[in-house]
């Protein structure tokens, strides 16, 4: 009985590590609750998913510069986030806050990084959707 307790309660522990993926009308549906406008849905649902895969746990550490990404839109450490115990940087957050799968700092601080660069602050959006033609809203 004890080591079935201990299993669950390990496994509880795992299981919340992966994060949340998002469904594409879910996202949808959060995206508008977060209260993104309706006429860049399609341009944020293709960044998204070029940048995380709908996921809010991801974290990269590809960039030239040794900075890393977080969360659902990837958002860097070099100028928005602090990757450590205290919030600083352009949003005033900890990196980590990031990749909670409510989403709503994500999305504040996404609307600040917006408001100064538009959508050229991701590679993701300006590699897979700049220009193209975007497919429809799922829901």
């Amino acid at each position: 009985m004890t080591r079935a307790i201990i299993l669950i309660v390990a496994l509880c522990f795992v299981s919340g590590s992966y994060g949340k993926t998002f469904s594409e009308c879910e996202l949808v549906q959060e995206l508008r609750r977060q209260g993104f406008p309706h006429d860049q849905l399609k341009d944020w649902m293709c960044l998204i998913e070029a940048e995380s895969s709908r996921r809010t746990n991801v974290v990269g550490r590809a960039n030239a510069d040794g900075s890393s990404d977080f969360g659902l839109f990837q958002i860097n450490d070099r100028y928005w986030c602090n990757n450590g115990d205290h919030p600083g940087k352009g949003c005033n957050i900890r990196c980590n806050d990031l990749l909670l799968d409510d989403i709503t700092i994500a999305s504040q601080c996404t609307k600040k990084i917006f408001a100064v660069h538009h959508f050229n602050a991701w590679v993701g959006w300006t590699n897979k959707c700049r220009g193209r033609n975007l497919p429809n809203l799922p829901c």
